[in-house]
C-alpha cells in the first residue's frame, strides 16, 4: 500500500513540474556554440579502417589540401573525391568552406573515408546546426570496421590451405 502511494505522489509530482510521467526533464537546451580556434577554424578528427585524418575547415572557396597537396592530386580516383565531398553536398555548403587536412595510415580508400568523416565532425564544430542533417545522412557515424588478423594455421584470416588427399 505504502508503494502505491510512493508512486502515485511521484506521478503528481511530475504533472506539477509539467514533465510526462517516465520521461526525462531536459536541461535548459541553450543552442550549441561554433568550437572555433583562433584563426576561426573548426578541428576535428576522422577515422576509418587504420586511418586517421585531422581536419580543419574554414569560410572560403572550396579549396581542399590534403597532405599540402591538392585533393585532385592526392586522391586521383574521381570516386574518393565524391566521397570527401559528400558532407557538403548533403548540407547544401558546396564550395563555401576550405579544408586543410592531415591523413595518415591505411590506404587510399579507408584515408577518403577519414577525411569524410572528419570533414563532417569538423562541420558540426563550425556550424552545430548542421548536426541533424549530416546525422541522418550518417557521416556522423565511425565506421569501426577493422581488417581481421590473420590466424595461425590459415592462409588468410578464415581462409585455409588448399586441401590434398595425397
Amino acid at each position: 500500500m505504502a508503494e502505491e502511494q510512493t508512486l502515485t505522489d511521484l506521478s503528481q509530482l511530475g504533472e506539477a513540474t509539467g514533465v510526462a510521467p517516465g520521461a526525462v526533464p531536459a536541461a535548459d537546451a541553450a543552442p550549441a556554440e561554433p568550437k572555433l580556434d583562433a584563426q576561426g577554424r573548426a578541428y576535428a578528427t576522422g577515422r576509418r579502417k587504420n586511418a586517421v585524418a585531422r581536419v580543419w575547415v574554414k569560410p572560403g572557396s572550396g579549396k581542399i589540401t590534403v597532405n599540402k597537396r591538392e585533393v585532385e592530386v592526392y586522391f586521383a580516383r574521381p570516386v574518393l573525391r565524391m566521397i570527401i565531398n559528400q558532407p557538403f553536398g548533403v548540407a547544401n555548403r558546396v564550395d563555401q568552406f576550405d579544408v586543410v587536412c592531415t591523413v595518415t595510415g591505411g590506404g587510399l580508400s579507408g584515408q577518403a573515408g577519414a577525411v569524410r568523416h572528419g570533414i563532417s565532425r569538423a562541420l558540426v564544430n563550425f556550424e552545430p546546426d548542421l548536426r541533424p542533417v549530416l546525422k541522418q545522412g550518417g557521416f556522423l557515424t565511425r565506421d569501426d570496421r577493422e581488417v581481421e588478423r590473420k590466424k595461425y594455421g590459415k592462409a588468410k584470416a578464415r581462409r585455409s590451405f588448399q586441401f590434398s588427399k595425397r
